[in-house]
């Protein structure tokens, strides 16, 4: 008897997927990492099953990887040899929406945008706003502490936060947090939870904090430039001067190019960069109108400020297409280094001088209202592994984000692409103290290892 064969007995055969065809397509995220050969894909629809499934891995020492719909960047949901992949992708019970507390209680499976939906049923919203938003799952969010597009007013995913239900890698249920605003009675688990990517538990619910929606239609801007240091600029300018914009992204020409490839958007020739932005304050449109000023000061050739809902729609859809357009021409090593609002000008200057000297395609956007940039390296579809450039290339971008006062990673987490650079920030103490997290929660390195630390 195989020792998965328990597993299934004890879940039954429409939890246990052990079909290789259909395990593959279990086993990866969105990135080019090759999995490994998995045992079995358990899908989960309860806690009980999560329970059940890290009792079976606990005794037989089973690795298992715990994703969520697979959107990630990072490797942080690719499966090895012998693992279990554990879907929590049919956990999507919304369990409670309190407009009085302003709290919703959702299992892990949610969709982000589903969850966003439902809470604006109820004047409220969900804050975090990843661009995968319409396939991102809440887990995965949590699991990264996803930022998003609303980030620079809103915060990521740890700021919406309140508490959680985790099974712990020996099948033991742990509550964290409360269901108030306040409260720090203890460490903050739920915080430590919130960006560990499936190493110290499994999330099967979570309270999150909701937000009163906007009471009018966000105005939104778009600015063309000559240059990304302008758009840069431009940035800066308007977080100096208070605007609070509830979006601020950039794109540079090599993304603007990819998408107007795409979907024609009209891109002028003259144009090395866009900046889309908005403000869901109660005067938007006043404000907006002024951060259109400040990007004309700034150098802006062209801006564009929206006048009704379906425009402003509009204008995002450019942001949100932007991954997508780049996917098209080639396979992607994204990363989403993070420097000082300060620092924005010369972290992007820095990128286009890594493109140049290792010649490498790299398009670039930026949650630019909170020094969020994503570089994307762009390289050939049959290839494998990026080749040696590329990685030289990121080296420079990862090594100048952190002499700028930088991270490596804003949200996407560090996963298994990441883990060749964790030392450079890190440092030995703060290695060691992490591992030894590590071993008080999964002492038997079954949750997800070889990942984030």
């Amino acid at each position: 008897m195989r020792p998965i064969d328990s597993l299934v007995n004890a879940l039954s055969a429409a939890r246990v997927v052990t079909d290789p065809d259909v395990i593959d397509s279990y086993a990866r995220d969105r990135t080019f990492v090759e999995p490994g050969k998995p045992l079995g894909v358990v899908l989960a629809t309860s806690r009980d099953d999560v329970v059940t499934t890290m009792r079976w891995a606990s005794e037989h020492r089973v690795p298992v990887v715990p994703r969520g719909s697979g959107t990630g960047l990072a490797g942080g949901a690719v499966a090895g040899d012998g693992s279990i992949v554990l879907s929590l992708a049919k956990m999507t019970a919304i369990r409670e929406i309190s407009p009085a507390d302003e709290i919703a209680v959702v299992e892990p499976g949610v969709i982000t945008a589903d969850l966003d939906r439902a809470a604006r049923e109820h004047g409220l919203m969900y804050a975090p706003d990843p661009s995968s938003y319409e396939i991102s799952t809440i887990g995965g969010n949590l699991a990264t502490n996803a930022g998003g597009l609303r980030c620079v007013k809103y915060g990521v995913t740890r700021d919406s936060a309140l508490g959680l239900e985790v099974v712990l890698a020996d099948g033991r249920v742990l509550d964290t947090g409360r269901r108030t605003m306040k409260g720090v009675t203890g460490y903050d688990l739920t915080g430590l939870f919130v960006g560990s990517e499936g190493t110290l538990g499994v999330i099967t619910s979570a309270t999150v904090r909701l937000r009163r929606a906007p009471t009018v239609p966000p105005a939104t801007f778009a600015a063309e430039f000559g240059s990304l240091r302008d758009a840069g600029a431009a940035v800066a300018a308007i977080m100096a001067a208070g605007c609070q914009p509830s979006l601020m992204e950039l794109l540079d020409r090599t993304t603007l190019q990819a998408i107007d490839d795409w979907r024609n958007i009209g891109l002028e020739s003259t144009t090395q960069a866009m900046l889309i932005g908005q403000s869901d304050a109660s005067d938007g449109q006043a404000v907006a109108e002024r951060m259109q000023r400040i990007c004309e000061d700034n150098g802006a050739s062209f801006v564009a400020v929206s006048s009704t809902p379906a425009e402003a729609e509009e204008l995002i859809g450019i942001r949100r297409l932007a991954y997508g357009a780049k996917e098209r021409l080639g396979a992607c090593l994204v990363e989403d280094v993070c420097v000082p609002r300060s620092a924005l000008p010369a972290m992007i200057s820095a990128i286009e001088e890594a493109a140049a000297r290792h010649d490498v395609l790299i398009g670039t956007v930026a949650h630019a209202g909170d020094g969020n940039l994503h570089p994307v390296f762009i390289f050939d579809h049959g290839t494998v592994e990026p080749p040696a450039n590329v990685w030289a290339a990121a080296d420079e971008v990862f090594t100048t984000a952190l002499r700028l006062g930088g991270t490596l990673t804003g949200e996407h987490g560090v996963g298994t692409l990441k883990r060749r650079w964790l030392a450079l920030e890190a440092g030995p103490v703060a290695s060691e103290v992490q591992r030894g997290i590590k071993a008080v929660f999964d002492p038997l390195d079954i949750l997800n290892p070889g990942k984030a630390i």
